[in-house]
C-alpha cells in the first residue's frame, strides 16, 4: 500500500518547495476562483521575470534610439565668464608694443559663447550597421520576454494541475477508508454471530491498512495546500487573497496526439529561441561590420560661429589677429575625421565576430535539442495517454476482483486477504490512473513550451 500515493504525490511536492499561508476564510479575506487561463493571465502580470525582460526591452530601445540620433547634427556650445586685461587700439597702430606692461588695475571682464555643429554625411557603415544592431537587439528582448512568458505558463500549469491531482488523490483514499468502515463493520458482525469466518486478526490487518491510508490521505491534504501556496505565490497575490482553481475533475480530454513532424517544424518556426538566434546573429553581424568601419574616415559638414565681449579692449578688425577676448566669426566646412590605430579597430572586429561565431555554434545546438526537447514531450504524452486506458481497465478489474472475493468471504468459502489484496491493487491503480492523466497534461504543457505555444503576452 506504501506505493499508493507516495510515487505519485511525495516525490512531486516535496520539489515544490513553496512556503504559503494556509488558506483561510477569515474576516478580511478574499478568495478567487480561477481557470487555468486567468491563473496564467494573473500570473503573467505579476511575474517579477516579465517585468526584468521588459526593462531590457526598453534599454535596448533606448540604445536603437541613440543609434538613429547620430544621423542627425551635434551641436557643442561652450560659453565663458571671466577677467580679461585691458587692450587699446594704439598698442598696436602704427607700430606693435612689444613693451607694454601689465597692471592688475586694467584688468577688465569677459564673456565668450563658441558654437559648432557636425553633421554627419558618410561614416561608411558606423551609423546604419548600429542602428540595423539595435534593431535586431530589439527583437531579440522581446523574444526573450515572450520566452520567460512561456515558462511562467509552464510553472502555473504545473501548479494547477497539482492541485487537481492532490484532490483526486483525497477522492481515492476517501474511497479506500469506506472500504476499510465497511469491512470491518462485516467482519464485526461476523464475530459477533460467532461465525467461522469472523477472525479478530482480520480486524487488525484492517486498522493497519486503514492508518497507512489516513497518513496518505494526510499527505494528500498537505500536498494541496502546499500546491495552492506555490500557485497563490506565482500569481502574486496579497496576504489577504486566496485561491482556488475552478476546474473539478483532473481529466483526459477527448484530444488526438498532434503529427510529430508537424510539431517539431512548428517548434521550428515559433519558437522563441530560435528567434532570439536569428535576430541575434543578425544583431552581431551588424556589429561586426560596423566594427570595420572604423577603419575608414568620417565625413561631415561643420559649422562653427564665435562671439567674444570684453569691456575695456577695443576691437581690432585684422583678419591677421585674433582677439581671444573680443571678437565674433563663423564659417561652414567640410570636414573627414580618421583614427587610426595599430591593431586596436582590428582587435575589436575580432571581438564582435568571436561572439558571431559564439551564436552560430549555439544555433547548432538549439536546431538538435529543441526538436529532441519536443519529440520526448511527445512520447511522453504517447505514454501517458496510453497508461490511462491501461490503468483504468486494471482498476476496474481490480473493483470487479473486490466484489468476487467480498461475494465469496461473505459466503464462507473466501479468504479476507483476497479483499484486502483487490482494495490494495484498486487503489493503486486508481491513483495511478489520475497521476497517468496528470502526466499528460504535463507532458502536453512541455510539448506546448517545446513548440513556443504560449502565445499569452504581447513582445511589444
Amino acid at each position: 500500500m506504501k506505493a499508493l500515493v507516495r510515487a505519485t504525490l511525495t516525490a512531486f511536492f516535496l520539489n515544490v518547495l513553496m512556503a504559503g499561508t494556509t488558506l483561510a476564510g477569515s474576516p478580511g479575506h478574499t478568495t478567487l476562483v480561477l481557470d487555468l487561463d486567468s491563473c496564467i493571465s494573473t500570473a503573467l502580470q505579476a511575474a517579477p521575470e516579465i517585468g526584468e525582460a521588459q526593462a531590457d526591452l526598453a534599454l535596448t530601445s533606448s540604445k536603437l534610439d541613440e543609434a538613429k540620433a547620430y544621423r542627425y547634427p551635434q551641436i557643442n556650445v561652450m560659453s565663458l565668464f571671466g577677467p580679461a586685461p585691458g587692450a587699446k587700439r594704439e598698442d598696436i597702430s602704427p607700430t606693435i608694443n612689444t613693451n607694454k606692461s601689465f597692471s592688475i588695475r586694467d584688468l577688465t571682464w569677459f564673456a565668450s559663447t563658441d558654437l559648432v555643429i557636425t553633421q554627419p554625411l558618410w561614416t561608411f557603415g558606423k551609423i546604419s550597421e548600429n542602428m540595423k544592431a539595435a534593431t535586431h537587439g530589439t527583437e531579440v528582448d522581446k523574444s526573450k520576454k515572450q520566452q520567460k512568458g512561456n515558462e511562467v505558463a509552464l510553472e502555473v500549469k504545473k501548479y494547477y494541475y497539482s492541485v487537481l491531482l492532490a484532490r483526486e488523490m483525497q477522492t481515492v483514499l476517501a474511497e479506500l477508508q469506506l472500504y476499510m468502515l465497511q469491512g470491518k463493520k462485516k467482519i464485526q458482525e461476523l464475530i459477533d454471530n460467532e461465525s467461522d469466518s469472523g477472525d479478530p486478526m482480520d480486524l487488525y490487518k484492517i486498522d493497519a491498512y486503514s492508518g497507512e491510508i489516513n497518513k496518505y490521505m494526510e499527505e494528500a491534504l498537505k500536498g494541496e495546500r502546499l500546491a495552492t501556496a506555490a500557485l497563490k505565490a506565482r500569481l502574486g497575490l496579497a496576504d489577504n487573497v486566496d485561491v482556488t482553481v475552478a476546474t473539478e475533475r483532473l481529466e483526459l480530454p477527448d484530444e488526438s496526439l498532434p503529427d510529430l513532424n508537424s510539431a517539431i517544424e512548428k517548434a521550428r518556426f515559433q519558437r522563441p529561441e530560435f528567434k532570439q538566434l536569428k535576430e541575434g546573429m543578425a544583431a552581431r553581424t551588424a556589429l561586426v561590420e560596423a566594427a570595420k568601419a572604423n577603419y575608414y574616415p568620417d565625413i561631415f559638414l561643420a559649422g562653427m560661429a564665435s562671439w567674444a565681449y570684453a569691456d575695456n579692449r577695443d576691437r581690432i578688425k585684422n583678419p591677421y589677429i585674433t582677439d581671444t577676448f573680443k571678437h565674433a566669426y563663423g564659417g561652414v566646412a567640410l570636414g573627414l575625421k580618421w583614427h587610426l590605430d595599430f591593431g586596436i579597430t582590428a582587435a575589436k572586429v575580432a571581438a564582435e565576430q568571436a561572439q558571431l561565431n559564439r551564436l552560430e555554434s549555439t544555433k547548432m545546438y538549439a536546431d538538435n535539442y529543441i526538436p529532441l526537447q519536443a519529440k520526448k514531450a511527445w512520447l511522453e504524452m504517447q505514454e501517458a495517454q496510453k497508461n490511462v486506458s491501461i490503468t483504468q481497465n486494471a482498476y476496474q478489474s481490480a473493483k470487479k476482483w473486490g466484489a468476487a472475493a467480498l461475494a465469496n468471504f461473505d459466503f464462507g468459502i473466501g479468504n479476507p486477504r483476497d479483499v484486502f489484496d483487490a482494495v490494495s491493487i484498486y487503489g493503486k491503480m486508481k491513483a495511478a490512473h489520475y497521476q497517468s492523466i496528470f502526466d499528460y497534461k504535463m507532458a502536453k504543457a512541455n510539448l506546448e513550451y517545446a513548440l513556443g505555444d504560449h502565445q499569452t503576452i504581447s513582445p511589444k
